[in-house]
């Protein structure tokens, strides 16, 4: 439910690297890989599988000073809903990527509406016990 902005903000203020990850629309592999490979900031001989995501996301660091590497996928649900496998192996990705301690730190916030029956954590923009 946080906005766009105020992610941002706040993620520059405690000095990590910010990146938007915009998918609204996007219901197949092909259009996923492309907005990676934008977003991210991918060489144009990216191979646009799963594979090379998962190894040229090790590269995606902080850069400079900065302590680690938040991504916010914007617009989750819609691939979710239409196409579950390129979601979950999606989500694989980003997790071994957050798993992965000697790329540095790096974490994935997803942002808008999805389908019910994701085992994903929901986090409560107001903060713990916020209702």
């Amino acid at each position: 439910a946080a906005g766009i902005d105020d992610v941002r903000h706040a993620v520059d203020r405690a000095q990590w690297r910010f990146v938007l990850l915009d998918t609204w629309g996007i219901e197949d592999k092909p259009a996923f890989m492309a907005a990676c490979q934008q977003a991210f900031e991918l060489p144009d001989w990216f191979g646009r599988n799963f594979d090379a995501l998962g190894d040229s996301l090790s590269d995606v660091q902080p850069g400079g000073d900065l302590l680690g590497v938040v991504v916010m996928w914007d617009g989750w649900g819609p691939l979710a809903r239409s196409d579950r496998r390129v979601f979950d192996v999606a989500v694989d990705v980003f997790s071994a990527r957050v798993d992965d301690e000697r790329a540095g730190p790096f974490s994935v916030l997803l942002r808008g509406p999805g389908p019910d029956d994701t085992d994903l954590v929901e986090l409560d923009p107001h903060g713990p016990g916020a209702g």
